[in-house]
């Protein structure tokens, strides 16, 4: 994409969730649609033992937050670039440092972070960009965790004319090789039976 379009996408993206941010904290929404993809980051990283970990599009914090509550870790980042979301992050926790910044271009120095994890954002991002500066911000051995909506096919560019797109679990995996990523796991996020329409995918990658 352009870089021009690229700017006007990502500026309308922002605007749009700095309005919304009220309505993504709502508990159904949260429980239904986001929290079941979070948690199964959360294992990811706990397995891992991840202890510098930054959360990408973190929105109102809820994930950043919860990393920091259940895990522990040394360091918990999440950045946003979306000050109405970020507002919301700060109210909610004062132990995660909160940051303004894109997912093509972190507010970090090269291989400071065990973790970068990302979810229900990715189809916003300029995804190779994005992967690449993951890539960039882990230390050797540190993994990338991300969640993409409608992996299966179907919904591979979300509106006719916006540039989102969610990858299918083919093409997740060629990004992740094209930024220096080798994938380790990949599968459908487990929801209950009543709401696998909304088709997301976990794919975890490590820098060598």
């Amino acid at each position: 994409m352009p870089t021009v379009q690229r700017r006007i996408f990502n500026d309308v993206v922002t605007g749009f969730w700095s309005l919304a941010a009220p309505l993504y904290n709502l508990p159904v929404l949260q429980s239904w649609v986001y929290r079941p993809a979070q948690t199964e980051v959360i294992a990811v990283l706990r397995e891992q033992g991840s202890r510098r970990i930054a959360d990408i599009a973190c929105g109102t914090g809820i994930m950043a937050d919860r990393i920091q509550r259940e895990l522990h870790p040394d360091e918990v980042y999440g950045v946003d670039m979306a000050e109405g979301m970020l507002a919301q992050a700060r109210a909610r926790s004062a132990a995660v440092q909160w940051l303004t910044g894109p997912a093509e271009a972190l507010p970090f120095d090269d291989g400071v972070l065990d973790a970068v994890v990302t979810t229900s954002a990715f189809h916003f991002f300029d995804q190779p960009a994005a992967l690449a500066d993951f890539h960039r911000v882990l230390r050797p051995g540190g993994v990338v965790a991300v969640t993409t909506f409608a992996p299966e096919g179907g919904l591979s560019r979300l509106t006719s004319a916006s540039p989102a797109h969610a990858p299918s679990p083919e093409e997740m995996r060629e990004l992740f090789s094209g930024a220096g990523l080798t994938v380790i796991e990949q599968h459908r996020v487990h929801r209950p039976a009543w709401i696998q329409p909304v088709a997301d995918m976990l794919t975890v990658g490590r820098k060598s």
